[in-house]
């Protein structure tokens, strides 16, 4: 989509415009044509419906590229964001594509409105307001990623859930049973980081499990738009994305939500893996459920892809370790190939086809959740020799400082706010489990059976037992010359009942020698 210039407000106007809803009247010190053509022009009372959940996605270049997307509860006229500098004012408009879904169990159209600004600036902010016909604008900031090396913050979670309370069944009021207060304190969490982006590592609302699939994403985007107005959620899909009657493989909703930066082109799957480059680190997101064994969603999909996710994984991992532009090769997916918890457990299946590429292209670092509580490896590369359950093989004891060039740490970060948390049901006997077959027929429950299999967690390095929510903090240091040492500062917040408020549980970093040398 092209962006097109259509008028131009004074930088007073858009200060006045973010500050406060837009009116007509003209400004001191505009000019008689800025008076004349003011960017917005709210119909008062006409019946249009707002401006709901506006959320930022990166477009294909983070650095030059970003998505604005917002829903509505029924089709609108003319959807578009107005966007500009602080010191150049909103200097262009751009139009916006219209996704829409039908939610299966309820029949309901969901509007999602997508724009994508093009030929940003590089480490540049910018304000943006979101808007259609009769409505009245919504307005937010974000900075572009950097090109080139320099230093910047992200953050990561998963399963989060949605702060809500909703219609039962029966009429009744019904409180939601997978939101805790959790689930609103993590996002002014990680509003007090203010990263430049942040990694949502799957089940992001829970919405297949209630009665109203609809309100449930409406609340996730409501609560989350606190944050994700000013900063891209790039999402991975989990297992509860998964919803009946919501498309082929039931992550229609997902799909529409969302405008990522795929490259697949079956719109069956568009959207569901994708990487992006911000500064010297390659992120790379994955949807599990296509390779793992568990059954976890409303429909089985294990193999969905036909192979084609783990071609292309392959295919972008040895790209990014050829680039001497890409220092950092992060992944973000959500079931876990690590886990001490007495809960989902590893997955044989993610081991057996995502084990040896992590290992070929030196992945540094692995992000997931799923299981409800913070857990990290050591650095772990191969599997211990004559493992029934490929058990990752750690090649370091390291755990406050570690030479990522060895092998590869993943982070559990499932303490995104949902109920039901995991840290409690950790194994004390040094051990885990995990998934090696499931049955070939639902059981009762609907789900295929799992096999469980114990295993010595030799590769367990840290595990949060008291805290069940928090988030991660990642600050690259990227150095100072071709060849450098670049680091990567990690932090560990909790987010303590309660108040929500923040306390560092753990530090450590990684580091490598920057590929430019």
């Amino acid at each position: 989509m092209s962006d097109t210039t259509k008028r131009t407000v004074s930088r007073r106007g858009a200060l006045g415009l973010l500050g406060a809803t837009a009116a007509a009247a003209p400004l001191i010190g505009s000019t008689a044509a800025e008076a004349a053509t003011p960017a917005f022009v709210p119909s008062v009372g006409n019946g249009a419906t707002p401006v709901q959940g506006l959320h930022l996605q990166f477009g294909a270049d983070p650095a030059r590229q970003m998505v604005v997307s917002w829903i509505t509860e029924g089709s609108v006229r003319k959807p578009r964001v107005v966007y500009g500098t602080l010191e150049g004012g909103f200097g262009g408009c751009v139009d916006a594509d219209t996704k829409t879904y039908v939610d299966g169990t309820s029949g309901r159209t969901v509007h999602i409105h997508h724009a994508e600004l093009n030929r940003l600036r590089p480490n540049t902010q910018y304000m943006y307001a979101a808007q259609h016909d009769g409505a009245t604008p919504d307005a937010g900031t974000f900075r572009t990623a950097p090109s080139g090396r320099m230093p910047f913050t992200f953050t990561s979670f998963g399963d989060q859930s949605a702060p809500q309370v909703t219609w039962a069944s029966n009429g009744s009021v019904g409180l939601d049973a997978n939101s805790t207060p959790a689930t609103k304190d993590i996002v002014t969490g990680i509003e007090t980081v203010a990263p430049l982006f942040h990694l949502l590592n799957g089940d992001l609302c829970y919405a297949n499990l209630d009665v109203d699939r609809v309100r449930t994403w409406n609340n996730f985007f409501t609560n989350n738009t606190r944050s994700a107005r000013f900063r891209p959620w790039m999402p991975a899909a989990g297992n509860h994305e998964i919803e009946k009657q919501n498309g082929p493989i039931g992550l229609a909703a997902f799909q529409a939500y969302f405008q990522l930066p795929s490259t697949e082109s079956d719109p069956e799957m568009a959207g569901l893996w994708y990487a992006f480059t911000a500064g010297s680190v390659r992120v790379i997101v994955l949807q599990n459920d296509d390779n793992c064994l568990q059954d976890g969603g409303d429909v089985y999909i294990s193999g969905y892809s036909g192979g084609r996710q783990l071609a292309w994984l392959e295919k972008t991992l040895a790209a990014a370790r050829k680039s001497r532009d890409i220092d950092w090769v992060v992944v973000a997916m959500h079931q876990v190939m690590i886990s001490t918890s007495d809960a989902n457990g590893a997955d044989l299946g993610l081991r057996q086809k995502y084990g040896p590429l992590f290992d070929k292209y030196g992945v540094d670092l692995v992000l997931c959740g799923h299981e409800h509580d913070y857990e990290r490896s050591l650095a772990v590369h191969g599997v211990v020799s004559g493992s029934e359950t490929l058990t990752p093989n750690p090649v370091s004891s390291a755990t406050d400082n570690i030479d990522a060039t060895h092998g590869t740490v993943h982070m559990i970060l499932g303490g995104g706010g949902v109920s039901g948390t995991t840290n409690g049901s950790f194994f004390k006997d040094g051990t885990g489990k995990v998934i090696t077959a499931v049955s070939a027929t639902p059981g009762s429950n609907g789900k295929r059976t799992a096999t469980y299999v114990k295993e010595e967690a030799v590769w367990s390095a840290v595990r949060d037992l008291d805290h069940p929510y928090g988030f991660a903090a990642f600050t690259v240091d990227p150095g100072r010359w071709p060849g450098d040492t670049t680091t990567m500062h990690v932090t560990y917040y909790n987010i303590n009942k309660p108040h929500g408020d923040l306390s560092v549980f753990e530090k450590f970093s990684l580091h490598r020698k920057r590929s430019d040398g």
